[in-house]
């Protein structure tokens, strides 16, 4: 029964996917007018084989540290995306009403009556926001394979918090200084690509038991080891990809805007200030994790003499009764 359901929602949360990637490909091939646009669907396409992989070869539906199911929804969407902001860079705001088109079929479905009176930037901006409310709510969705309700739980809050200082970064392209000038936004669209990719990873966005974690310590031999199992936790894991793929990119591409190109607003402000506390909390907290981990294992190192010495004690004390 629990496979079932675990089925059920894995068909469930690629179909959402598979939904909001043919949209957003749509889209691409009305404002561009180029039919073979609709390449890019063949990675939603591939959801029904990744599934059945998946559902074969693996005991809870889903894999433990990678998740081919974003990978290829995000193959889908991200090139989607470059495709509709450079066209917003090209046209060069007000747009004309040749780019404002939409299929018959669409404008006569009642739910989606008010779709074609919006304009190119509205409908990028919605395609956006969707998206990464899609990844939130699908991964709550797909089985959550070995995680917790715990983790689980954690890594859903992270990724809330990570879309939304993924959005701003849109929200920058919008400002005078930027929005026609084609370097700072392909950087900034590149920015946005990295920072997905920390998506389809599944458990590095959250730390194993503490439980877990003095186990394998305990079980870890000293010296050299005991670094790797240090840098190998999967709370530091988190960490290094947090600040590697996000907080430390954006930081620079904020403060690079901020200087250079003198943008200056609040929400500029507040992010920045924002990646600066983060990464800063970030680096602490890394450290913290190692040194706890080092004071647990000298802990270890220094409990264990004692009883070497008492058992040595004892084995003395037999061999002194037998020789009386």
């Amino acid at each position: 029964m629990c496979r079932v359901l675990n089925i059920l929602s894995a068909l469930l949360s690629r179909f959402l996917f598979a939904v909001h990637g043919v949209v957003t490909v749509w889209r691409v091939v009305e404002v561009t007018g180029e039919a073979s646009y609709w390449l890019l669907v063949m990675g939603v396409a591939l959801l029904g084989v990744e599934m059945a992989i998946t559902v074969k070869y693996t005991r809870n539906t889903e894999w433990r540290w990678f998740s081919p199911m974003v990978f290829l929804y995000l193959s889908t969407v991200i090139p989607s995306v470059w495709f509709l902001e450079l066209n917003l860079l090209q046209s060069n705001l007000p747009f004309n009403s040749s780019t404002n088109s939409d299929p018959q079929l669409l404008s006569q479905i009642p739910l989606t009556m008010g779709l074609e009176e919006l304009d190119p930037e509205n409908w990028v901006k919605a395609l956006e926001q969707t998206m990464l409310i899609i990844l939130v709510v699908g991964r709550w969705l797909m089985p959550k394979g070995d995680m917790s309700r715990d983790q689980l739980s954690q890594l859903l809050m992270a990724y809330v918090g990570l879309g939304a200082d993924i959005l701003d970064i849109f929200d920058t392209f919008k400002e005078p200084q930027v929005k026609t000038n084609p370097a700072v936004i392909i950087v900034g669209l590149s920015l946005f690509s990295w920072a997905l990719m920390q998506f389809p990873v599944v458990l590095t966005q959250t730390s194993h038991p503490k439980i877990q974690e003095e186990d394998q310590l305990a079980a870890a031999p000293c010296g050299e080891a005991c670094w790797t199992v240090s840098c190998c936790s999967s709370e530091v894991w988190s960490l290094l990809l947090t600040v590697g793929l996000q907080d430390g990119p954006f930081l620079i591409y904020r403060l690079y805007l901020m200087i250079r190109e003198n943008v200056l607003n609040q929400l500029m402000i507040f992010f920045t200030c924002k990646n600066i506390l983060t990464v800063l909390l970030e680096v602490y907290r890394i450290f913290v994790v190692h040194f706890e981990q080092n004071n647990s294992e000298r802990r270890t190192q220094s409990s264990d003499p004692p009883q070497r010495h008492s058992e040595w004690t004892e084995e003395e004390n037999v061999e002194v009764t037998s020789q009386e």
